[in-house]
């Protein structure tokens, strides 16, 4: 009889911690902090997933404007080498100078892309 009582008691004991335990997990933590649940886990892999998304198609874009810089800083700089072809010795004309200011501003932005600032 008096296992009996025992294990009632350790049952009733048993019984009341659980439902402790399950009353604590939904009360909401001091300070304004969010819950601590499932609902944050998921919560939180759907916005690591998002951020990973955004960061792939930032990554692509950036590509794609790199291959365009690139492609004008080739034109540029076959214009400029035409321009200067053509000029003489003695004499430098303001668009050659203002053309290679233009390239080095690209080259600059290009540069800049590829380390991704």
């Amino acid at each position: 009889m008096f296992s009996n009582a025992r294990f009632s008691l350790t049952l009733g004991l048993l019984l009341l911690a659980m439902a402790l335990l399950s009353a604590a997990q939904n009360v909401p933590p001091p300070n304004g902090l969010p819950p601590i649940n499932d609902q944050t886990g998921q919560d939180q892999h759907a916005q690591n997933r998002i951020e990973r998304e955004m960061a792939k198609k930032a990554a692509k874009e950036r590509q794609a404007a790199i291959k365009r810089d690139t492609d004008k800083l080739l034109e540029l700089a076959t214009q400029l080498k035409d321009s200067v072809d053509k000029s003489s010795e003695d004499t430098l004309s303001l668009d050659v100078v203002k053309k290679a200011e233009e390239i080095e501003k690209l080259a600059k932005s290009v540069k800049d892309k590829m380390k991704g600032t």
